[in-house]
């Protein structure tokens, strides 16, 4: 499942549901905001594990100030934060800046348990 360019998708309230949570391979959804220092930090970390993971999984991006509604719904309180879903759960969750690894071990872990 290539995605548009390997870059992450914007998903927001309107198709959350249909992005993430009917997707049919792991998604890392990365709740930010624009005026987020930290978010811009972490942009190219989640551009890479895009362009990374293109064939194995979804890498999506959610704008918390333009969709609150998800954002509240899943308890955003501080940002980034970075979120695992499969097959509709969160399975992994990461508050602040985390080294690309460590969602690369989360990542790895989902698919590897799907392979199985």
């Amino acid at each position: 499942m290539s995605q548009n360019g390997n870059v992450p998708i914007a998903t927001s309230d309107l198709d959350f549901s249909d992005q993430v949570l009917n997707a049919d391979v792991p998604v890392l959804v990365d709740f930010w905001a624009e005026w987020c220092g930290p978010c811009r930090v972490l942009g190219p970390v989640i551009d890479s594990l895009s362009a990374d993971y293109a064939d194995r999984a979804r890498v999506a991006k959610l704008d918390v100030d333009a969709s609150q509604e998800t954002a509240m719904k899943f308890g955003i309180r501080s940002i980034p934060t970075v979120m695992l879903f499969n097959n509709g759960e969160v399975v992994d969750t990461w508050i602040g800046v985390k080294p690309k690894s460590a969602y690369e071990q989360g990542l790895d872990r989902v698919l590897a348990d799907g392979a199985a």
